[in-house]
């Protein structure tokens, strides 16, 4: 536990140990980028009904896009202390894979600014995600989202940042 008025070396918590925003004020502005990664692993019949657009809810793929979409800009009010950023890019690519089977989802956020988009990459992948399970749950309950992960960073003071190619 931290120490009554012991300075802390976490960026998220004050000389009190009470958690805080970090001031990014005095950062350079600079050009940041961020990939996560994630799967959703379903039976083959449920992949193929999704693929065939049969599915009861609709259009599974294109509602689970926007969805990501929708939650990287709700980054900060969904992940406590995230600063609510100004997002110049979002792109979020689902790709089906028959060897999963399932779903491949990669979402890109760029941003000019002091902060990094990592967590909104992740969010957005998450929540991708979570919609294609909900889309697709009326076909499948046992479906299983794995392997979230960040992919890649560049931009920033702490440099560029790229996953073991074996782990992602």
């Amino acid at each position: 536990m931290q120490e009554k008025n012991k300075p802390s070396s976490l960026s998220h918590l004050n000389d009190r140990g009470e958690a805080q925003m970090v001031d990014v004020s005095a950062k350079k502005v600079t050009r940041r980028q961020a990939i996560a990664v994630g799967k959703i692993i379903m039976s083959v019949n449920t992949l193929d009904t999704i693929e065939a657009g049969n599915a009861p809810k609709g259009d599974v793929l294109g509602t689970a896009k926007i969805a990501g979409i929708m939650a990287a800009k709700q980054t900060a009010n969904l992940i406590p202390l995230c600063h609510p950023l100004p997002i110049h890019k979002i792109e979020v690519d689902i790709t089906a894979d028959r060897n999963l089977p399932g779903y491949e989802i990669k979402a890109t956020v760029a941003i000019k600014a002091t902060t990094g988009v990592e967590m909104e990459a992740l969010t957005a992948v998450s929540v991708t995600a979570l919609t294609l399970y909900d889309m697709a749950k009326a076909l499948e309950k046992s479906m299983q989202i794995t392997e979230i992960g960040l992919l890649s960073k560049t931009g920033g003071k702490s440099g560029d940042y790229f996953a073991d190619k074996n782990n992602s």
